[in-house]
């Protein structure tokens, strides 16, 4: 998502009121508009870009991240899925493995399960887990909420593949960015609620109630850290208002859970989850805001600034005592549940992708930071979902 910043920039368009109930009808010059750059990056510029990271993955660096199996169920052709086996499995044993269901993202228009191959193959050696990369329709051909109801039925088509070391009582899901949104959406419909232990959302998108400029408001801006990280304004700003037409129907209720998670009641969530943000980055304010309220802590005001103006050491994130940037609250009334929150400091939105590179250019200090925290937060998300799930290892 992050490669085509440069080359879509569609922040001039018109992006609506400040608050808002309802998805607007965009005139016909921005809805023409917004159609033009999603094709373009779909059917123009995307496939480029898949051939040459094919030529990567055949080719140039082969096996390094690849997944040991990829499977399209026959209700689902159109959707096939990735699967990452972990260091210990034998085809020939019963023995089961917990399991991390993963969703990519891309603004609900672009992404593909393979982007996240990297993380998903690290997160599977390090911790020993079946990973398995989900995949779902796009925008503006499979607008909201068709996405969530192709997770939905690929999950349930997971859960009842017997071909997969599945532990059935050790299942969670994490998701990037758009994927992140859904990874919360589609664990609060029954038939994977009930299968799902806890959830790991990495910035999200949790609220399409608040303007562009009310996002940006509380994001944190660091110009002494230079390149890619010192820039004055989001990059998220070029790209949002074409996905957000793409994905949203005029009409569309903003307030809908499924679409903003953030205005969820508790119960209807899982009881376990742990919110991943990016210091540098539009997102983090309202998965902060949707973490507090969670938890019953202070819920942030939409301009209170995300972390602290200062940076951190290279590679290192702030797990102390700063709940700026990293808390955990344990409730044990009504069966007990956690929320955590990790703001990853110096870092912006995508830092964990594969495709941060391309992104942010020759920037060798945000490059360098962002793989050593990516190693980092892979480490603290697989050892708290042990902890949740209770994995003996």
């Amino acid at each position: 998502m992050g490669s085509m910043a440069a080359v879509l920039d569609t922040s001039a368009a018109p992006a609506g009121s400040a608050q808002q109930r309802v998805a607007p009808q965009l005139p016909t010059t921005a809805r023409l508009f917004h159609a033009t750059c999603a094709f373009a990056v779909q059917k123009l510029l995307l496939p480029p870009w898949i051939f040459l990271r094919t030529v990567k993955t055949y080719i140039i660096s082969p096996g390094e991240t690849y997944p040991d199996q990829i499977k399209a169920y026959p209700a689902l052709k159109h959707l096939p899925i990735r699967i990452f086996l972990p260091p210990g499995y034998d085809r020939t044993s019963s023995k089961r493995f917990p399991v991390l269901l993963t969703i990519h993202g891309g603004g609900f228009v672009l992404g593909n399960p393979w982007d996240n191959d990297p993380w998903n193959r690290a997160f599977s050696s390090k911790h020993g887990y079946l990973v398995v990369s989900l995949n779902y329709s796009k925008a503006p051909g499979s607008p909201f909420p068709k996405p969530v109801y192709d997770l939905e039925a690929l999950i349930q088509l997971v859960l009842a593949d017997t071909t997969l070391p599945i532990d059935y009582d050790r299942i969670a899901i994490a998701g990037w960015s758009a994927g992140a949104n859904l990874t919360l959406a589609v664990s609060q419909l029954d038939t994977v609620k009930l299968h799902v232990k806890a959830v790991a959302p990495l910035y999200p998108v949790v609220d399409f109630v608040p303007s562009q400029e009310t996002k940006c408001a509380g994001r944190r801006y660091k110009p002494d850290l230079g390149g890619f990280r010192g820039k004055d304004k989001d990059f998220l700003l070029a790209m949002s208002p074409t996905f957000n037409w793409a994905y949203l129907n005029p009409g569309t209720d903003l307030h809908d859970t499924l679409l903003s998670p953030a205005h969820a009641k508790r119960e209807a969530l899982p009881k376990n989850i742990f919110m991943i943000g990016c210091e540098l980055d539009m997102l983090a304010p309202e998965a902060w805001r949707m973490i507090c309220s969670l938890a019953g802590k202070r819920v942030p005001r939409e301009d209170e600034v995300v972390g602290r103006q200062m940076t951190a050491k290279e590679g290192e994130l702030i797990t102390g005592n700063d709940d700026r940037y990293a808390w955990e609250e344990v409730i044990k009334m009504d069966g007990g549940a956690r929320y955590k929150w990790l703001l990853v400091p110096d870092q912006v939105h995508g830092f964990d992708q594969d495709s941060i590179g391309h992104m942010v250019g020759n920037d060798v200090k945000c490059l360098k930071d962002a793989k050593m925290k990516t190693d980092k937060v892979i480490e603290i998300i697989g050892a708290w979902l042990d902890d949740v799930m209770d994995v003996d290892k």
